[in-house]
């Protein structure tokens, strides 16, 4: 009975966040809230929503200090210098715009979020890409898969799936790190290659010359915020914060917090400023810390009340003897395309812990299942998911049609998807 209820909970779930009925949050409060009750687990109910809120507590706390931290950066101009080198040097060569693309995407990803990094790197770059009628296919795809393989600690499907089995999030990611640079080789490989391919097309080899780069242009608030004078400083706490965190020496949210501390001493140091960068930055902080304590509730009745067990001991059943060690391979391969069904929340809150649980039952390490999971569900895929804001966002500065730029980009996405599972088998990762 309690397979069953976990079963109408999860579809309940789905349906009322893919049909955008009702908002992930009050979805993944009530529904399982009302599961419970119907089940006869009354104020027991209370007990399992708290044990599960302080399960991902530190997960929440991690990503709202991450997003002040890396939002105090950006504001201070630290990614500047950086940017403007980047315009500088691709110059009007096809080939090394395309490749001066994925870098400048993959360092504004930094602060992991997609609709940021769109924002920055599009009108960038597409100036560039008009003047020398660059394809603008090229630009969407290569800002997508530099953000899509750059899947960091601090962001959202990674934090997903820490909060959704109550697992560090460095136990998550360090073994990824390999995988993860083979998969950033791809990116800059599939960039030359397609940087080629425009020059041949458009006859500009040879280093042809079409005019000076255009310069980027920061409004009188922006400038108002830059602080370039503490760029060094800034760069050096970016990587000590980064490299401590990384390392597993001291716990993420420890570092983000002492870091975002830093930053706003270092950089705004009268109280009136500290308080206008922390508001600046407290919505977009609060919206995903809201929908994560949501899904502490949510997993904490699931797995409170018995209902995932239920759910993982009927479906080992239908699995047959020896086959449950390819669960994790299976789920890697196949993770790029289900960003395609799933928007992030119902994916990594509803169905992935059912799969782990599966895994778990049949000798399988539930954070294996996790690592697959992020190979591909809205890393690599949310830059194509039509169940993703920054899709359109992209396609929209690209000024492309949806359809134009998941048919040209969706290939070398699921590629590298591929690929990194490859290398997560070949290095034992799962």
């Amino acid at each position: 009975m309690l397979a069953l209820y976990g079963v109408i909970t999860i579809l309940s779930l789905l349906i009322a966040v893919m049909s955008k009925r009702i908002s992930p949050l009050v979805a993944l409060i009530a529904l399982p809230v009302v599961a419970a009750l119907l089940a006869g687990f009354g104020l027991q109910t209370s007990g399992f929503i708290l044990t599960g809120i302080k399960n991902v507590a530190p997960v929440v706390g991690m990503f709202i200090f991450a997003i002040l931290f890396f939002g105090v950066m950006t504001d201070a101009g630290m990614l500047d210098p950086i940017i403007d080198r980047i315009l500088r040097a691709v110059g009007t060569r096809p080939t090394r715009i395309v490749c001066g693309t994925a870098l400048l995407a993959l360092l504004v990803h930094l602060d992991g979020s997609g609709a940021v990094t769109f924002l920055v790197t599009v009108p960038a770059m597409l100036p560039l890409y008009t003047r020398l009628g660059i394809d603008r296919r090229v630009l969407a795809c290569v800002a997508a898969m530099a953000a899509g393989v750059n899947f960091l600690p601090w962001t959202g499907p990674v934090l997903r799936s820490s909060a959704a089995l109550h697992v560090p999030v460095a136990e998550l990611f360090q073994p990824l790190i390999p995988v993860q640079v083979v998969g950033l080789l791809f990116v800059f490989g599939c960039a030359y290659w397609l940087g080629r391919r425009e020059e041949k097309r458009l006859g500009l080899m040879a280093g042809a010359d079409a005019g000076a780069a255009p310069q980027r242009i920061l409004s009188a608030d922006e400038q108002a915020l830059r602080r370039t004078h503490m760029f060094w400083p800034n760069l050096l706490l970016t990587v000590l914060v980064m490299a401590v965190m990384i390392a597993g020496w001291v716990d993420p949210v420890v570092m983000f917090m002492l870091g975002t501390v830093a930053a706003l001493c270092l950089n705004y140091p009268r109280v009136d400023q500290q308080r206008e960068r922390i508001d600046a930055h407290a919505k977009t902080a609060l919206t995903m810390a809201s929908i994560l304590l949501a899904a502490g509730v949510f997993t904490g009745i699931m797995q409170g009340t018995g209902m995932l067990k239920a759910m993982a001991e009927v479906a080992v059943q239908q699995i047959p003897p020896g086959h449950g060690r390819l669960i994790p391979a299976l789920v890697g391969f196949v993770s790029m395309p289900l960003s395609l069904l799933f928007d992030p929340d119902s994916f990594y809150f509803g169905v992935m812990p059912v799969i782990a649980e599966v895994g778990r039952s049949l000798g399988v390490d539930p954070v294996q299942v996790a690592q697959a999971s992020l190979l591909g569900v809205h890393t690599t895929g949310f830059p194509v998911s039509p169940l993703t804001p920054a899709t359109f966002l992209l396609v929209g500065l690209c000024k492309l049609d949806l359809a134009d730029h998941q048919r040209f980009t969706l290939p070398f996405l699921f590629a590298a998807s591929v690929l990194m599972t490859l290398t997560a088998l070949a290095l034992g990762v799962f």
